[in-house]
């Protein structure tokens, strides 16, 4: 394949991309997504990449910039994965995330909502509570970087600070990476993922503060860099776990037994859950996406509720708060577990939880013959298309649907409206990653 000529080139943005990128047209005609540019913007670009029907730039200057362009709060914008919107303002990023939401209704599923929900934010900076660093080596700088990825995923992002990331985390991002620097395993370790429940006191001392990090390493640890691990802990107050090979080889290393849980005061509910379990990322809009999701499928004291992809039971146990039954359904046994053992930490005796892959055949499946009155699902970006095939879905007067992925909601919406008869009442936006391209949705649909 020949190199790609980088002389930097003039073009006029006139849309966003779902991902972020501006949009454009070179002289040729061919379409170029270029990141770090805005609508109405005009740039010289720099291509980085080249495919048969378009092509990839990022922007070198900026010549006219748009009213809607903002000084990113981050050094690392640009380099980091992390972020790809810090240059757009926040107003314009949740509209931009509700017009590909609609963009993706009318394109994949051929329907629009009767009503457009207004958005629902929450605070945009120190939000990230879960996530994945990864870690490497590099030599050449004779240091080791903890960080996300580039922009070029190859590469991982050397950066001292982080605005997403909750401040008790991100604040510490230098001293980790100096940490793991100076352990004999320093090439051994790939990544460390961190997950913060509630909070409790400061970020340091010997008293755990409600964070944990699991360092994941290829080669058994040395006495001496557990303990380095350990005072690691003890001096910030981050609970610290080990994992030597898969899921079930995760364990605490310090403190022995530590309690990790969050807790939704206006249901009042603690959740407990482990280092690596799937949790809302961004607390506060996890609060208000719940209220909204219970508020749209109007729960009535004498319903029976079915709730799939229930996970940790975070709609699942709200909801066992206004009804007579809920029956929550979630592919990951131990997830079953902790939000079974969660129904009976907070004294909630009318959930039931069971365990099954809602991407399969679900005749056998008991809770399939149940008669349930609404139904509330939250499924992974693969959408509900199989499960939504398989249902009896005339017993149902309310589907509450909360996406992580709108081309897959889209898709399913298509499917209730056009070949089950269903009204999509309503849908919109929620801003569960801020300064990103992620689209959080949220979707009502009424039998016809």
């Amino acid at each position: 394949m020949a190199r790609i000529d980088q002389t930097p080139f003039e073009v006029s943005i006139t849309d966003l991309t779902h991902d972020g990128r501006g949009v454009a047209r070179r002289a040729d005609g061919k379409t170029v997504f270029v990141a770090g540019a805005l609508p109405g913007e005009r740039v010289m670009a720099s291509q980085t990449g080249r495919h048969r029907s378009f092509d990839e730039a990022k922007t070198v200057e900026v010549l006219e910039a748009a009213s809607e362009r903002v000084d990113p709060r981050c050094a690392h914008f640009g380099v980091c994965s992390g972020c790809a919107l810090q240059h757009y303002d926040e107003e314009r990023q949740i509209l931009a995330k509700q017009r590909v939401l609609m963009e993706n209704f009318e394109r994949i599923g051929h329907v629009q909502p009767e009503r457009i929900l207004p958005p629902l934010v929450d605070t945009s900076w120190g939000y990230r509570r879960k996530g994945r660093f990864s870690v490497r080596r590099v030599e050449k700088k004779d240091k080791t970087l903890v960080g996300f990825r580039e922009t070029d995923p190859r590469f991982v992002a050397d950066i001292r600070e982080c605005h997403t990331v909750m401040p008790q985390i991100a604040s510490k991002l230098p001293e980790l990476a100096a940490l793991v620097d100076g352990m004999q395993a320093r090439r051994e370790i790939p990544q460390i993922e961190f997950i913060a429940g509630d909070v409790q006191g400061g970020s340091s001392g010997d008293a755990f503060s409600g964070v944990a990090l699991t360092i994941r390493h290829l080669t058994p640890l040395s006495d001496a860099d557990r303990d380095a691990l350990v005072a690691f802990g003890q001096a910030h107050g981050f609970a610290i776990f080990l994992q030597p090979g898969g899921l079930d080889t995760v364990h605490p290393l310090w403190p022995q037994s530590p309690k990790l849980a969050f807790s939704l005061p206006q249901w009042n509910l603690e959740f407990l859950f482990r280092p690596l379990d799937f949790i809302q990322v961004n607390a506060g809009l996890n609060g208000k996406m719940i209220q909204l999701a219970l508020d749209l499928l109007d729960p009535k004291p004498d319903d029976r509720v079915l709730d799939l992809f229930a996970g940790l039971g975070n709609f699942t146990l709200p909801l066992a708060r206004q009804v007579r039954e809920v029956v929550g359904v979630e592919g990951e046994a131990g997830l079953v577990r902790r939000a079974r053992e969660n129904a009976a930490h907070n004294g909630i005796a009318n959930a039931q939880f069971h365990a099954a892959d809602l991407a399969k055949d679900l005749s056998g499946e008991p809770w399939m013959k149940e008669r349930f009155d609404k139904l509330l699902l939250d499924p992974p970006r693969s959408g509900a298309d199989v499960v939504l095939a398989q249902l009896p879905l005339k017993q149902f007067d309310r589907i509450v649907y909360v996406s992580c992925h709108p081309a897959s909601l889209a898709r399913d919406a298509g499917f209730l409206v056009k070949e089950r008869g269903w009204k999509l009442k309503a849908a919109g936006v929620m801003d569960m990653f801020p300064h990103t391209a992620h689209v959080e949705s949220i979707a009502l649909f009424e039998r016809a």
